[in-house]
This record gives structure tokens, sequence and C-alpha cells, in this order.
């Protein structure tokens, strides 16, 4: 099925869906931190539907949390605190609609999340945080999860309209030892 997607453009969702389906031989399951609508969400259980892995996918369900200092743009639209809120409600609806597996669904702000909820172990990670300490949380979270080949990919990382995301990624980047590649406004870190 063809899904449309709001936030991410066709040649970012033709990338991920080509990134993801290289990971389906990989231990470990999907997950994806920031997922306002589902729409990346919805494309991600389509692919996982007839394998054993699952997708976990979290939201604040509350629109974005309030920018810091790295977040700060002169660059395109200006992000609000609780800008592209949706219902966890909405998004489970739109699986059902699709007939598609139900993901696990964790309502919860990025920094509140521990270990134990997230899956033991992670072969895709889609972060779609757009903003620094949604990032920077959401990077800390899957590191130490990631199964070796698995493939975490940054929505958003060359929008300068939202610098905290690159800045996030270099950040963390620099205290590791992962490839970092770009597409289009795509980070994609191959894990080792």
């Amino acid at each position: 099925m063809a899904w449309h997607n709001d936030q991410v453009s066709e040649l970012e969702t033709k990338k991920i869906l080509e990134i993801a389906k290289s990971c389906l031989a990989i231990f470990g399951d999907f997950v994806e931190l920031g997922c306002y609508k589902g729409d990346t969400s919805l494309m991600l259980a389509e692919i996982l539907q007839w394998t054993d892995k699952k997708l976990w996918i979290y939201d604040s369900f509350e629109g974005l949390p309030e920018k810091s200092a790295e977040d700060e743009s002169e660059i395109g639209r200006d992000f609000k605190k609780g800008e592209l809120v949706v219902s966890k409600r909405e998004v489970k609806n739109r699986f059902l609609r699709a007939n598609l597996p139900l993901p696990k669904i964790v309502k919860a702000w990025f920094q509140d999340l521990r270990d134990v909820d997230l899956p033991e172990k992670i072969a895709f990670s889609f972060l779609d945080g757009d903003l620094y300490e949604s990032i920077k949380d959401s990077l800390k979270l899957v590191e130490k999860k990631m199964t070796s080949g698995g493939v975490i990919m940054v929505h958003d990382y060359t929008n300068e309209a939202l610098p905290g995301v690159a800045k996030a990624v270099d950040e963390w980047a620099a205290k590791t030892n992962y490839n970092l590649m770009r597409y289009e406004s795509l980070a994609i870190i191959m894990v080792k």
C-alpha cells in the first residue's frame, strides 16, 4: 500500500523503507521515537506484519516540548510548544483502519523513558523528535540497545529550521565511532 507522509518527503520515505527492509534480517525490533500521526509507523508496520519483529512507537501525544537555546533558528518556521499535537487514540485508530497489527504505543516524554520501556534489542530506529533535547534523549535511549548491523535514522538532520537536531546528532556522533551518512534531511547511522 502507498502511504502518504506529511512530514517526510517522498525521497526520504523511499530511503527509510529501503533501509528498514535491509534491517529485517537483523536481530531486534523496530522503534520510532516521535510518531506524530503515525505516517512512518504505518509504513514500518506494513513491512513488519509478516515477521516476528515488533514495532514500538513513542510520542508525548502533547505536541512539541519547550525549545532550548540549541533549537533557536533565524530560518524557517518558528515551532511552538504544544504544536504538532495528535492523540494516541487517533494513531491507534489509523492502524485499525489500515488493518495492520497494533504496535506497542508508549505515551511519554523521551526524557521520562527508561531502558525497560524499550525492546531488549533494536534492529532499526527512526528518531523524529524535531528538537535538541528530544533527539539527544532518543539517541541515549537506543544506542545501547542497537544490534550490530542495525541502523539509526534521524529525521530533520539538515533542516535549517530545526538546528537542534544536527547539534544533538553531531555531539553524540563525536563520542562514538559509528558511520554517519546524510541523505536529504536524514542522518543515517550504521551501527557496527
